[in-house]
């Protein structure tokens, strides 16, 4: 029977496999976005009550196996994190937790209905929301964009605010609109006192970036 591990092991050794697992990553979604979620989430998980192992583990596995890049499957992410985690000896509640924050916490999980709360959920969600926003957003947005041939811009496609769960998955829209459809919405869905703190500047810089890019095109 392999023997458990220290906290602290474990999130060494989850920390070294998801920096082997994305090395070849798109630079949106690669190990950096993992170390900047990875510390937002424990900077907030001084400040918050939770339990910090699966905070960790959450914000370490997160993106392990996102779905948009692997044909659409949302399940992949949470089985590849279970079986890992399982390999080292990870508490099987711990895992279970661990899986359902990784299922629910995407923006995309919020089209449906989300059953599944937690203050880890909250924290994790948090920290990764907190990527997506601000000058940090605004390279990921741009980086994803091109990864995915998108136009930057693109004044007769209007931003569609009403879109379905499968429409979203499913947008080839130019990356200017990613800001009316997702990255301008997430400071009113931030979790956490301290989120929405820091969401509130970080969303005040994409508006200025926005009102200097409109300068720019016009």
């Amino acid at each position: 029977m392999m023997a458990t591990l220290s906290n602290a092991d474990i999130i060494t050794k989850t920390a070294q496999f998801v920096k082997t697992t994305l090395k070849e990553a798109e630079g949106g979604h690669d190990w950096w976005h993992i170390d900047r979620v990875w510390t937002n989430a424990k900077h907030l998980a001084q400040i918050e009550t939770c339990d910090k192992i699966v905070v960790e583990l959450a914000a370490l596995l997160h993106d392990i196996a996102d779905s948009k890049f692997h044909n659409g499957d949302e399940e992949i992410g949470p089985a590849t994190a279970g079986k890992f985690l399982k390999s080292i000896n990870v508490d099987d509640a711990v895992i279970e937790h661990v899986q359902q924050i990784i299922r629910n916490m995407s923006f995309k999980a919020s089209f449906g209905n989300v059953s599944f709360h937690s203050p880890e959920l909250a924290i994790v969600q948090d920290a990764d929301r907190l990527d997506a926003i601000g000058a940090i957003g605004i390279a990921r947005a741009f980086t994803y964009g091109g990864f995915k041939d998108r136009e930057i811009y693109n004044p007769t496609i209007p931003p569609n605010l009403n879109m379905t769960k499968e429409q979203y998955k499913n947008t080839t829209a130019p990356t200017i609109n990613h800001f009316y459809e997702k990255l301008l919405l997430l400071k009113d869905k931030m979790n956490t006192a301290t989120g929405k703190k820091l969401a509130r500047q970080r969303h005040t810089f994409m508006e200025s970036f926005l009102e200097q890019f409109y300068q720019e095109v016009q």
